[in-house]
């Protein structure tokens, strides 16, 4: 779903102290980026290479300016900023005591751009509305499996329909690990190439097992056992047995899975009875923790086979 600057102050209002000043007719704007921009070149008329499709913010500094320029320039200078296609609007921070410039709120009314004020200070406001935007407007994606908390370590289950990723999350949760999604997880893509997931809100807590039904995993294992979200570190893809297939056994091998185009360790373990699942995944997160801060044991393992053939 959009969002507008309507949206913005419906969802934020209360949350980053907004208030609309002016621009009524154009709440329908759309907020495009989660990006900011502090338009201070751009006030005295200086328009080269202007974020026109982010949100403006207008600190102390630049409210002083606009108080204090020659009206003219000013004037037009505003006109000029205000003109560029799909500017959302501009937000007055730490205006709870400061008078609102005139011309400021004169340009917008007539070029219909939302005007809005903020009681928080300039570096509060862009960290909350930052982190807001990125949440809001953050590529996404919902993904069939299980989302489970294992040693910190976000494990994402897939496999085919009744495979038992849901029996499979029900033995780490009996083992002290904590469930952030089963059948739906929704993914997005944050900044700085991670993966956080979610579950969607009318499956937050329940889990589906085939023969049970539905269960409350809150009411039954306690709230040490539910997670809102966790970073996606590390998929595995559930497979029957196949005797033809080729599994991985040495571990020299890396492979990768892609979701939203960041790339994440992928690893396939093929199901058959008497494999205890629960303990390979755990086996699984605890190796993927090694992994990520440089230790790679089968390498290590490799190498010391190499040196050994070498002394002899």
């Amino acid at each position: 779903m959009a969002l507008t600057v309507a949206s913005l102050l419906k969802e934020q209002g209360e949350q980053l102290k907004l208030e609309l000043i002016t621009g009524e007719k154009s709440l329908a704007r759309e907020v495009r980026v989660s990006e900011l921009n502090r338009p201070g070149l751009a006030l005295i008329g200086f328009s080269e290479g202007f974020r026109a499709e982010r949100i403006q913010i207008i600190g102390v500094g630049e409210q002083a300016y606009c108080a204090k320029a020659p009206p003219k320039e000013l004037t037009e200078s505003l006109a000029t900023m205000l003109s560029f296609a799909g500017l959302p609007c501009l937000i007055l921070s730490h205006n709870a005591k400061m008078k609102t410039p005139t011309a400021l709120m004169a340009a917008c009314r007539k070029n219909g751009v939302p005007l809005l004020r903020s009681k928080l200070d300039t570096a509060t406001l862009v960290g909350e509305l930052n982190e807001f935007l990125e949440s809001r407007l953050a590529p996404r994606t919902t993904l069939h499996g299980v989302l489970v908390d294992v040693y910190g370590l976000g494990v994402l289950i897939q496999g085919e329909a009744g495979i038992g990723k849901s029996e499979c999350a029900l033995e780490l949760l009996k083992r002290g690990h904590i469930l952030v999604a089963d059948d739906a997880v929704e993914i997005q893509h944050r900044r700085g190439g991670i993966l956080r997931g979610y579950c969607p809100e009318p499956l937050k807590h329940y889990m589906e097992v085939r023969g049970l039904g539905v269960i409350d995993v809150k009411l039954l294992f306690g709230i040490g056992s539910i997670l809102d979200r966790t970073r996606v570190e590390l998929a595995i893809r559930l497979e029957s047995w196949n005797a033809a297939t080729q599994y991985e056994r040495t571990g020299l091998e890396a492979p990768h899975t892609t979701i939203l185009d960041v790339a994440i360790p992928q690893i396939r373990i093929p199901v058959s009875p008497g494999r205890n699942l629960a303990v390979l995944i755990e086996v699984a997160a605890l190796n993927q923790r090694l992994r990520s801060k440089g230790y790679f044991s089968a390498e290590s393992f490799n190498q010391k086979l190499i040196d050994r053939m070498k002394v002899k």
